[in-house]
């Protein structure tokens, strides 16, 4: 017999549906959205009354790895120092504050503290600094935004792109380790200030349409986009998340986290949920990658939560440990209500394994639910809020947004409008003009079906994104988001993700990026050191992969679902041709393109392509 499901407050499931011509439909939720503040910084002020002395934030920047903890009061105290430094500074939104680094409590400081007094942040991704060869992406970012204020928390880390990129005259502000020959500020003079009562009235003039962050996304080709986010944005979005999910406000949620704050899923869902609804968020300096998870696996086993959210990759370089160690199985599930998936589908493998696990620590399962948005839309336009039996809803529209569904080919694209909705693209009136349809709904890419079409309110599926599909030479449409989450889980112990190609072709092919952790494995044989050549070359591997994808043929034997051969990288995605963002998702097309050479080679009957039958 099926465990119960551990029950929690939300909202029924419930929608209104428009008929329109042409075949589309207007969804909105039947609920009227509430009120919401005129900026974020309106919780903190409200849980610094309330609640002074509930921990807001904490990282592990005490002494010796410690957690540093900072409670709402001391928290808004050391944001108005930081207001103050800021208007002391003229900075504004011609000349606003730059974020390189990573996660962390003087992060945070500095981008309420900013908002405070109405100054917007560019939250950057560090990837742009630590890992790209050319800093690019960097280089561009601060020419369009042209900061006045740049902060990184570690000088020696970041000293590379200090000296390769041109800030102008902005003012560099460095957590520790000032680098050599250089003018920099140290964080700590930016908290010494004594605020006045100039903060207070300037923090009372943010209005909800003040600019709160401009957030860039990769983009599928070319240099990232500034996404401008208003305060009405990211409040209105939370109150509506609130009015789905009426557990958050019953008790203040706990969350251990990663996602980067410079994405709207870990900086405006996750971070601004915490502040809205009083709880406590610690900062996990972790990552799902190798050497890096396991400062994840460590500090699940010290702190509980009570929400976790997490991508798929996440979830994948999680669930070993999550077998294999009872204690952290104990810690991870004790308190948790929910569990969280976005950014990418989580396949039904995945699902069922988090199932069996919540099963085994609590005798109950965890809710599993998921949401619908994008850096533009603050982020959630839909979210589930009912018990789902499998990965693939992304659930129903919030209060106060419309989901427009329009017959695009063979699919039902996705258009939203509301008060979660970008204004536009930072200095790019060309590509924001583009973004809107004729009735002001953002034309957001994306493509979705009803799970049950008699019945709306079981929710809409994600079916892909409607730029990444294709045609083959049949002139039969690949709809390639699907797809490519069913074919990751046929061979999930081979594949760590899958682009699909075949445009023009008769038949479908894949590139794939290989899970080397669960490739190793499969060759117990190899000695640890073997390169990544060999271990793919290998039998067993091979044979691994032929099986799961033979298998997912047989139950997907049309010419737009069935693989016939497949192709296996051994460079890693790039994260400066954007075939990857620092998240983990991957971007179909600019692999497709970067890698052109490779996809003539895996149509190629010559070439060394693993053909399935």
């Amino acid at each position: 017999m099926t465990a119960p499901v551990k029950m929690i407050s939300m909202a029924s499931p419930a929608v209104d549906v428009e008929n329109i011509p042409d075949g589309g439909v207007i969804m909105r939720s039947p609920q009227a959205l509430g009120d919401y503040p005129a900026s974020q910084n309106a919780w903190l002020v409200d849980w610094a009354s309330k609640t002074p002395d509930t921990i807001f934030l904490a990282d592990r920047t005490g002494p010796d790895g410690t957690w540093r903890r900072v409670t709402y009061r001391d928290f808004l105290a050391q944001v108005k120092s930081i207001g103050q430094a800021i208007l002391d500074r003229g900075l504004s939104v011609e000349r606003p504050v730059a974020i390189l680094s990573d996660n962390a409590v003087d992060n945070a400081l500095l981008l309420y503290g900013a908002m405070h007094v109405g100054v917007p942040v560019v939250p950057i991704s560090p990837a742009y600094s630590l890992m790209s060869q050319d800093f690019g992406k960097l280089k561009h970012i601060i020419s369009l935004t042209a900061p006045g204020l740049v902060y990184v928390a570690d000088g020696d880390k970041f000293a590379n792109a200090l000296k390769s990129v041109d800030f102008g005259d902005a003012e560099i502000v460095a957590g520790s380790n000032p680098p050599a020959g250089q003018e920099v500020t140290g964080f700590s003079e930016l908290l010494a200030v004594e605020p006045t009562e100039a903060v207070d009235r300037v923090y009372a003039q943010v209005e909800p349409d003040t600019i709160a962050k401009i957030l860039f996304t990769s983009g599928s080709t070319g240099l990232p986009k500034g996404v401008i986010n208003t305060q009405r944005m990211l409040c209105s979005n939370q109150i509506a998340m609130g009015q789905c999910w009426n557990f958050l406000s019953e008790r203040p949620p706990v969350g251990v986290d990663w996602l980067p704050w410079n994405h709207t899923f870990g900086g405006n869902y996750v971070l601004n949920q915490i502040l809205c609804y009083g709880g406590t968020l610690y900062i996990d300096g972790g990552k799902p990658a190798p050497g890096l998870i396991e400062q994840t696996v460590a500090n699940l086993k010290e702190i509980s939560p009570t929400i976790y959210n997490n991508v798929p990759r996440g979830f994948d370089m999680l669930m070993p440990y999550l077998e294999k160690d009872e204690e952290l199985r104990a810690s991870f599930f004790k308190d948790l209500d929910m569990i969280f998936y976005a950014a990418a589908a989580l396949t039904q493998s995945a699902w069922e394994r988090l199932e069996a696990l919540s099963e085994k620590a609590t005798g109950q399962r965890i809710m599993m639910l998921s949401g619908w948005g994008a850096t533009e839309t603050a982020p959630d336009n839909t979210l589930v809020h009912w018990p789902i039996a499998k990965a693939g809803v992304i659930g129903l529209p919030v209060p106060g947004t419309e989901v427009k569904l329009i017959p695009n080919e063979d699919q039902l694209e996705i258009r939203v409008r509301g008060p979660n909705i970008m204004p536009g693209y930072w200095k790019r009136e060309d590509l924001t003009a583009e973004a809107f349809d004729e009735d002001g709904f953002y034309c957001i890419g994306d493509a979705a079906r009803f799970e049950d079409p008699l019945d709306p309110s079981k929710g809409i599926v994600f079916d892909g994104r409607v730029s990444e599909n294709f045609k083959l030479s049949s002139g039969t449409w690949v709809a390639v988001g699907n797809l490519r989450t069913a074919i990751v889980a046929s061979a999930d112990n081979v594949i760590q993700d899958a682009v699909i190609a075949g445009h023009d072709q008769s038949e479908i092919g894949i590139l794939i990026f290989p899970n080397i952790a669960g490739c190793r494995a499969l060759c117990p044989d190899l000695a640890e050191d073997a390169s990544l050549e060999d271990v793919i070359a290998h039998d067993n591997v091979r044979h691994a992969l032929i099986e799961g994808l033979t298998a997912y043929n047989s139950k997907n034997p049309g010419s737009s679902t069935r693989v016939a051969r497949a192709l296996i990288m051994t460079e890693p995605p790039n994260i400066d041709a954007n075939e990857i963002t620092d998240k983990g998702y991957m971007n179909q097309r600019a692999v497709l393109s970067r890698r052109a050479e490779l996809v003539d080679q895996l149509f190629d009957d010559g070439g060394p392509t693993i053909a399935i039958d």
